[in-house]
C-alpha cells in the first residue's frame, strides 16, 4: 500500500511518474521516493526535461496520507512526515532541468504544492483544487511558500482559508496552470508534444533561466523544515486526531 515510482526516459524527457491506490495519496515514503527519483534525473545528462505525472485517470493527488497521518505520535515522526513533501518541493526547484507536472484530475492539499512547484503545469478542465488542511486543524505551511509564489499572496490566502474547491479555470487565471484542456487525450497530447519541443532547447540556457525564475527561494531548505515542524506539532492535537477520523469515516 506505499505505492510505486516508476521513471521513463525517451528523447531526451525523464516522465516519473508516481501511484499510490489510495486515489494517489502521498505517504512518506512514495513523498522520498519521488524526491529520489527527481534528483536521479537531475542528475542525467541524457534527460533535459522532466515530466511529473500520477498513474490512472482519477485524481491527480488526493494529498497528504491520512492512514499515516493519524498514526503520526510524535514531534519527530511528524516533522519526518511532513519534510517528504520538502524534499520533493526543493528536488522539483533544484532540479536543473525544467519540470512539467500534468495534472489529469483533482488535486488537493500536498497535491497543490506539487504543481505550485512545477515550472510549467498543464491539466484538464475537470482538475479543480484545494488546500484543506486548515479543516484538519493543520494548515498548509509546507507548500504555502510555492503556492503563494505561484498563484500570489491574495489568492493563497483565500485558498487556506475557505478550504473550498476552486475549478481549473481560476486555477488557470491565477498561473497555477499554464493550459487546460477538455480530456485527458487533449492533455496527453500537448504535455507530450511541448516536453519534446523544450527537451530540443538548450540545456544550459534552459538551466540558466530557471535559476533566474526561482530567485529569492535560496532559504527554502531552511524554510520548509521549519515549516514541517509547525505541522508537525499540530498534527499531534488531539482536533487534527478527531478530523482525520472524521473524514475517514465519510
Amino acid at each position: 500500500m506505499s505505492g510505486k515510482v516508476e521513471v521513463n526516459i525517451a528523447d531526451h524527457v525523464a516522465r516519473v511518474r508516481f501511484f499510490h491506490p489510495k486515489k494517489n495519496s502521498l505517504p512518506g515514503e512514495l513523498l522520498r521516493n519521488i524526491a529520489e527519483k527527481i534528483n536521479e534525473v537531475a542528475n542525467n545528462d541524457d534527460v533535459n526535461v522532466v515530466v511529473l505525472e500520477s498513474g490512472e485517470n482519477g485524481p491527480f493527488c488526493a494529498g497528504a496520507s491520512f492512514d499515516e497521518l493519524v498514526a503520526i505520535e510524535n514531534f519527530e515522526s511528524g516533522k519526518h512526515f511532513f519534510m517528504g513533501f520538502a524534499l520533493v518541493i526543493l528536488a522539483m526547484k533544484n532540479c536543473p532541468k525544467f519540470t512539467i507536472v500534468r495534472v489529469q484530475g483533482k488535486a488537493v492539499g500536498g497535491g497543490v504544492g506539487v504543481i505550485a512547484a512545477a515550472d510549467y503545469a498543464m491539466a484538464t478542465t475537470g482538475a479543480a483544487i484545494k488546500l484543506s488542511e486548515l479543516a484538519i486543524g493543520i494548515g498548509p505551511f509546507v507548500v504555502g511558500p510555492c503556492v503563494e509564489r505561484k498563484v500570489g499572496t491574495s489568492a493563497f490566502s483565500e485558498l487556506s482559508i475557505d478550504a473550498d474547491w476552486r475549478d481549473a479555470s481560476w486555477a488557470k487565471q491565477r498561473g497555477l496552470y499554464a493550459k487546460t484542456f477538455e480530456n485527458v487525450e487533449l492533455l496527453d497530447q500537448e504535455v507530450d508534444k511541448f516536453s519534446k519541443s523544450l527537451a530540443q532547447k538548450s540545456p544550459e540556457a534552459m538551466r540558466e533561466l530557471k535559476k533566474i525564475l526561482w530567485q529569492g527561494t535560496e532559504n527554502w531548505t531552511e524554510l520548509l523544515e521549519q515549516r514541517a515542524e509547525i505541522s508537525g506539532k499540530l498534527v499531534l492535537s488531539d482536533f487534527t486526531k478527531n478530523a482525520i477520523a472524521a473524514f475517514k469515516k465519510k
